[in-house]
Order: structure tokens, then sequence, then C-alpha cells
């Protein structure tokens, strides 16, 4: 059984009660909100581990709402919606959505991304002293050390620092621009395709098979980001 509580919001009655239904039937606990406003109350109240949310809501839409239960209460959020524009995902991945699940969908997929969703949180932590441990990865801000199972992993100075960048704002999505001027900064009038090195660089360090990366995930079309 789980402890985890998850916020289920859907102006869709008939979609709330399944999803309540699956969710409960694996041992979570759900709350459930109909609209914007309403989420919002929830979250703050109920403090969620998890929100399971609709785009498409009355009063205050979707992606404003995640925007908010990110950026104030650094909630995991997975969003579920009819609409399938790129730019929707788009817009939900920078501003730090775990996942994006369009309707129709299978709601045992579903509880499946969720829950993947939900170990990947509890299993990366950013700690007080300025590490942060990510699985079998520990980043060390102070002696600017990086460790895999307790192996020193040697990296150059720009490599650590887009690897503490990314791993420090877990799930916000940097395009290759914004690396380049955050990384090696706005006066350096260098080409874009010199994070795409550092990168592959990186991966080839810290990644056990840089081909399929645990840690710093492309999201196509837009950059990279540090999979929590």
């Amino acid at each position: 059984m789980y402890n985890e509580k998850i916020l289920i919001v859907d102006d869709d009655d008939k979609i709330l009660k399944i999803l309540k239904h699956c969710f409960e039937r694996e041992g979570y606990m759900v709350v459930m909100a109909m609209d914007g406003e309403e989420a919002l109350a929830a979250a703050k109240r109920e403090q969620p581990d998890l929100v399971v949310l609709d785009l498409m809501l009355p009063k205050i839409n979707g992606l404003d709402v995640s925007s908010i239960l990110i950026a104030e209460y650094d909630m995991s959020v997975v969003i579920l919606s009819a609409k399938g524009d790129e730019l929707d995902r788009i817009a939900g991945f920078r501003m730090g959505v775990d996942d994006y699940i369009a309707k129709p969908f299978s709601p045992t997929e579903l509880v499946l991304r969720v829950q993947a969703v939900l170990r990947r949180s509890k299993g990366k932590k950013q700690e007080k002293n300025g590490s942060i441990v990510s699985g079998n990865l520990r980043i060390d801000s102070k002696a600017r050390s990086v460790n895999i199972d307790s192996e020193i992993i040697e990296l150059t100075t720009k490599e650590f620092e887009l690897l503490w960048l990314l791993a420090s704002n877990p799930k916000q999505v940097f395009t290759r621009k914004q690396l380049l001027n955050k990384i090696w900064h706005s006066d350096y009038h260098g080409d874009e395709n010199t994070v795409t090195v550092h990168m592959r660089r990186l991966r080839e360090k810290i990644e056990p098979d840089p081909s399929k990366p645990l840690y710093i995930k492309t999201v196509w079309g837009v950059g990279y980001k540090f999979q929590m």
C-alpha cells in the first residue's frame, strides 16, 4: 500500500470517478477538484505528493494552475488533456511538468506513469548542505565534485557547471541558447553547438548508457532537463 496523496483535477465528473477508483485501488489517497480555483485551494490545503491536471479547466486554465503548483509548492504535475498541440506540451515541459498524457488515455497507463514520477521524486533529493543526490550520482557544489557509487568522476569546469545548473533546477527544460548564456555568459558569441558537444561529453562521463541517458534528458525540439 502507498501513503502518497494524489490530487486529480478535471471538469469531467466521469473521469474523476474513474481515476479515483484506479488510484484508490492501488492504495493512494485521492483528493479531487473540478476547476482551477478549487485545484489551487485543494493543493494548498492537502499538500498532495502529485497532481494529475487537465488543461481545459473553468475559472483558471490548467497551464496557469500548473505554473503556480510548481513555482509556489514545488509539486509534481502530470498533465492530462485532450489538447494535443505541440505548443501546449512545450509550454508545460518548460515550466517543469513531469509528464504529459493526451486524452483518450488508458487509466492503467496513467497509473503506471504516475507511479514512475513518484518513484523518481522520492529517489532524488536536493540536500541543504549544497549537494544533490540522484540514484547513484552525487554532486557536491562546495567541493565541486561528482561521484558515482563513491567513484570520483573528473569533469571540466564547464561540464560541472552544466550539470549543476540542470540538477539544481530539476524538471526545468533549458534551451541550448539559455545554457550558452548562463554557462558561457551573455557576452560569449559562440555557437549553440558548443552546448551540444559539452553535453555529449558530460553524458559519456556520468551516464551508464549515454545513448539512453538516465539523468540528462533531451526534450526534442526544446532542449535539456535533469530527470527527476
